[in-house]
């Protein structure tokens, strides 16, 4: 089925078939676009751009229009009309840090998946129990593997994505513990404005993609 074309299910699979979505959050709108085509290029298929990032809705649109075979999604999506003016601007998910139960209903209205920001087991229970896609375990860097392996147990039927502070001295670790995919962002972004920072961040983006398909 042609990208432009799919519905939430199948949105859902390539997520989930990818592991990892690239995070897009930066302070400059000119530097987006050479950011989602270096990316891109990479072979990473699955993007957020977040709504901190300027003209983030004007950056959807023409990534959707320029990269017809990446996914393009909203991130730092935390409120119901941020949901909305990122679907109209053509979002193919919803990313959000928080648990707002309200964004799971106008994703799924508007049939595309999201990824809902949760921390304690009842904010991850009540996401999963109204249907949240995938839960984002974040932030992760501050929780720490054991915390996710402690309640792996009890909630062992939730698909966990991690974000913040995953890396590549750590993420074969999470990938044991049993998380199912990584939202990552500034340890590639971080280095654009050095020299040969795009040839940097597009060589760690290839890097980031080999260690998860090992799994």
């Amino acid at each position: 089925m042609d990208i432009l074309e799919m519905k939430r299910e199948q949105i859902l699979q390539i997520i989930k078939s990818e592991k990892l979505i690239g995070i897009i959050r930066l302070k400059k709108q000119g530097q987006v676009d050479a950011v989602v085509k270096g990316l891109a290029s990479s072979g990473m298929r699955v993007l957020e751009i977040t709504s901190n990032t300027p003209g983030f809705l004007d950056e959807i649109k023409r990534a959707r229009k320029l990269y017809p075979k990446t996914l393009i999604g909203a991130g730092t999506i935390t409120d119901t009309q941020l949901a909305i003016s990122a679907i109209k601007y053509g979002a193919q998910f919803l990313v959000s840090p928080n648990t707002n139960l309200e964004l799971i209903k106008i994703a799924h209205q508007n049939d595309i998946p999201i990824v809902m920001g949760a921390l304690t087991p009842t904010e991850i229970h009540a996401a999963y129990q109204n249907g949240a896609d995938i839960i984002k375990l974040f932030p992760a860097e501050t929780l720490g593997i054991d915390y996710f392996k402690a309640i792996k147990g009890p909630l062992a039927d939730v698909d966990f994505f991690v974000v913040g502070g995953i890396d590549l001295n750590n993420i074969h670790e999470w990938m044991t513990a049993g998380v199912k995919g990584f939202g990552i962002g500034g340890v590639l972004t971080n280095f654009i404005d050095g020299r040969d920072g795009m040839e940097s961040m597009k060589k760690m983006a290839k890097e980031f993609l080999q260690q998860v398909k090992k799994s």
